[in-house]
C-alpha cells in the first residue's frame, strides 16, 4: 500500500513467527503438530522468581519505572558482570529493556547512519539483518562451514570489514548452531578489531549459562578489556531463567551509547514493567542451582537429537556445545522427490514437506543466513523429541 514506508520492504518478518502461524493452522484443521520451532525452555520460570514478582505487586511496586531501568536491577547487574564474567561496569553503563530484543534494535537505532555496515557471522539469528535493514544499515554475512564449528575465523572477518563497518556482532554461545567461541579464538579475533578502530563489538550472550560437557563460556570483554569502550554486552533473562514472557532484558557498554539508547527508548516503550525489573533482582541475585539441573536435561535431549538425526540418510547433525537448538544439514536430500511428486529444491522446501507431511513444525535455515540446513529448538520434552525425530525419519526415508 502506498503508505507503508518503501524501506520496510526489504525487512522480513520473523520466519519462527511464520511457521508458528503455519503451525497453528494446521492445529486448528485438527492436525497433530510437533512445534520445534520456537527458542523456549518448556520448564517454568522458578518459584523464588515468581513469588518475587507478587511479592512486588503486593508491595505496590506497580507504578512506572525509570526508563532506563530500577536503580536495583542494573546495581545487581553490575554484582553480576563482575562476579560471573570479571567485568567492571557502574551504573550509569546498564539499561535494562524489554528483553534482549530492545537492547540490540536500540543499539543499531542509536549508532546506524544510512549505508553503515554490519558483520554477521553466519548462521546468525534472523534478526540480527532484519533489524540492521530497519535503520537503513548494511548486513555482511560472514558464512563458516560445519568443519570450523559455525565459527567464524580471524582471517574472514578482516576480509569483511570496510571503512564503513559500524559494528560486528558476536553471539556466542549462538543461535542456531549452537557454536561457543573459545579464549583463543576470541583472542585472535580481538587482535584484528585492534587494527580497526571504527568498528564497535555487539557480544549477545543470551545463551552464557547454557554450555555442555567441558565447554566454557568467555566474554570477549574478559580476554580483550582494552576494548571495552567499542563494546556491548546484550543479555537477558528469557533463555537461562525461562523467563520470555517476562520480556526483561540489558545492555552494558559504554556510558554515551546508554544515553542514546535510553532517549530511544525513553520515546518509544519507556521500559520494562516494574514488577518484572523486581523479580529480575532476584532471578541475579538468589538461588542458581536450577540453571546446573536444567542444563543436564538440555544436554541429555540434545545427545538424544543428535544420536537420531545423524542415522538419518541425507542429514548431518554437527554437536552444538551450547544453547538448545540444533543446525542440521539437509543437504543429503536436496533434488528428492516427495510422495506427491515434488521435488525438493532447497532446505524450505525440506522443512515446508516436513510441516505438511509428518506435522512437525522446524525453521529453514535461509533466515540464518546458512543453507541448505534447518533448525530444531531441542528445548521440548525427551518423548516430544523422540517422537519428532520418528517422522522425520519416516519422511527422509518416504523421498525417492
Amino acid at each position: 500500500m502506498a503508505f507503508i514506508a518503501d524501506y520496510l520492504k526489504n525487512v522480513k518478518p520473523s520466519a519462527v513467527s511464520v511457521v508458528t502461524a503455519l503451525a497453528s493452522d494446521l492445529e486448528r484443521q485438527g492436525r497433530d503438530i510437533i512445534r520445534l520451532s520456537a527458542g523456549e525452555p518448556d520448564f517454568c520460570t522458578p518459584d523464588h522468581i515468581k513469588r518475587a514478582c507478587t511479592r512486588a505487586l503486593d508491595e505496590g511496586k506497580t507504578k512506572y519505572p525509570p526508563a532506563i531501568g530500577i536503580h536495583e536491577l542494573r546495581e545487581a547487574i553490575c554484582q553480576k558482570l563482575k562476579k560471573d564474567n570479571e567485568l567492571n561496569y557502574e551504573i550509569d553503563q546498564i539499561i535494562v529493556s524489554t528483553g534482549a530484543k530492545q537492547v540490540l534494535f536500540n543499539a543499531f537505532a542509536a549508532t546506524i547512519n544510512p549505508g553503515d555496515e554490519v558483520i554477521l557471522p553466519c548462521p546468525y539469528w534472523m534478526s540480527y539483518p532484519n533489524m540492521v535493514r530497519f535503520n537503513l544499515g548494511i548486513p555482511v554475512d560472514v558464512p563458516t562451514t560445519v568443519q570450523n564449528g559455525f565459527k567464524m575465523t580471524a582471517e574472514a572477518l578482516e576480509s569483511k570489514i570496510t571503512q564503513r563497518t559500524k559494528w560486528l556482532v558476536l553471539n556466542s554461545p549462538g543461535n542456531p548452531s549452537g557454536a561457543v567461541y573459545s579464549k583463543s579464538e576470541l583472542e585472535a579475533i580481538a587482535d584484528v578489531l585492534r587494527r580497526y578502530p571504527q568498528v564497535h563489538i555487539l557480544s549477545d550472550d543470551i545463551y552464557e549459562y547454557m554450555v555442555y560437557e567441558d565447554t566454557q563460556f568467555v566474554s570477549l570483554g574478559q580476554v580483550a578489556p582494552d576494548l571495552s569502550s567499542r563494546l556491548l554486552i546484550v543479555n537477558g533473562f528469557s533463555k537461562a531463567y525461562a523467563m520470555t514472557g517476562w520480556r526483561l532484558g540489558y545492555g552494558a557498554g559504554p556510558v554515551e551509547l546508554v544515553k542514546t539508547m535510553f532517549k530511544i527508548q525513553s520515546q518509544s516503550t519507556s521500559g520494562a514493567n516494574t514488577m518484572t525489573q523486581w523479580a529480575g533482582v532476584t532471578a541475579l541475585k538468589d538461588d542458581h542451582a536450577f540453571v546446573a539441573k536444567n542444563n543436564e536435561i538440555f544436554q541429555a535431549r540434545r545427545d538424544l537429537v543428535v544420536s537420531r538425526l545423524n542415522a538419518i540418510e541425507g542429514l548431518y547433525c554437527e554437536k552444538p556445545e551450547g544453547a538448545f537448538y540444533c543446525y542440521i544439514s539437509c543437504e543429503g536430500v536436496i533434488g528428492k522427490t516427495t510422495p506427491q511428486g515434488d521435488v525438493i529444491h532447497n532446505d524450505a522446501d525440506f522443512v515446508k514437506y516436513l510441516l505438511n507431511e509428518t506435522g512437525v513444525a522446524v525453521v529453514h535455515g535461509e533466515p540464518f543466513g546458512l543453507s541448505p540446513f534447518f533448525r530444531i529448538s531441542f528445548a521440548t520434552s525427551s518423548k516430544i523429541l523422540e517422537e519428532a525425530c520418528k517422522r522425520i525419519a519416516q519422511a527422509c526415508e518416504n523421498l525417492n
